[in-house]
């Protein structure tokens, strides 16, 4: 097919259908910070009631989340894979968004990699949180939520005081209460706002 140039309401169709595109980036239904939330939250308080029962290996929750985590993000691939979805329209918040996951995860595994090759673990916690926090202050800021925003300032908290306790059980509740802060009350707050959004939408289409 030749090229040939829009007409105007051409033009304004293309326009309007990538404005809510971008709208619909700018809404997150919170849905990934509370499953990761929680799975992060009880790994870190069944770890501590581990330690101090002596129920299993010291990091048997941790290698728990770690199966969990694989079969998830093997279901989503798979997903991804083999279901047929209907084409995004490609905007700069979905290409941040896609560098910034990248990035997350190659340091993640950084820092998990170095935790079991010596750093030790009440040190590599305390860097984890820290990504956590720079994590959630890039997603709050692209999609202009305020929860976020102040989870992350209140996780870095955390973070540096995870780096000054003594005890690996100190270190595991530094870490539960930052992704409490960070993401399951932030998640639950964009969970609650998004159905709000969506009734009203709802609403307005009935009209």
């Amino acid at each position: 097919m030749e090229d040939r140039e829009l007409s105007q309401q051409e033009s304004l169709l293309l326009i309007e259908q990538m404005i809510q595109a971008a709208k619909k980036e700018q809404k997150d239904d919170g849905t990934s910070w509370i499953v990761w939330g929680w799975m992060l939250f009880l790994a870190s308080i069944l770890t501590i009631a581990n330690v101090h029962f002596g129920w299993y290996n010291t990091f048997f929750f941790w290698n728990l989340f770690g199966v969990a985590s694989l079969i998830i993000f093997l279901y989503q691939a798979s997903r991804f894979l083999f279901l047929k979805r209907p084409q995004k329209v490609r905007t700069y918040t979905n290409d941040l968004f896609g560098r910034l996951n990248a990035g997350f995860f190659i340091s993640l595994i950084l820092i998990i990699v170095g935790m079991n090759i010596g750093v030790p673990v009440t040190k590599g916690f305390p860097l984890l949180i820290s990504l956590y926090a720079f994590w959630i202050l890039i997603y709050g800021s692209a999609l202009n939520f305020r929860p976020s925003i102040i989870g992350a300032y209140i996780t870095w908290g955390f973070a540096i005081a995870a780096m000054f306790v003594k005890t690996f059980e100190l270190v595991m509740v530094m870490h539960a209460l930052g992704v409490l802060f960070g993401y399951i009350i932030p998640g639950h707050i964009a969970h609650k706002e998004f159905k709000e959004l969506h009734r009203k939408e709802k609403r307005a289409q009935l009209v």
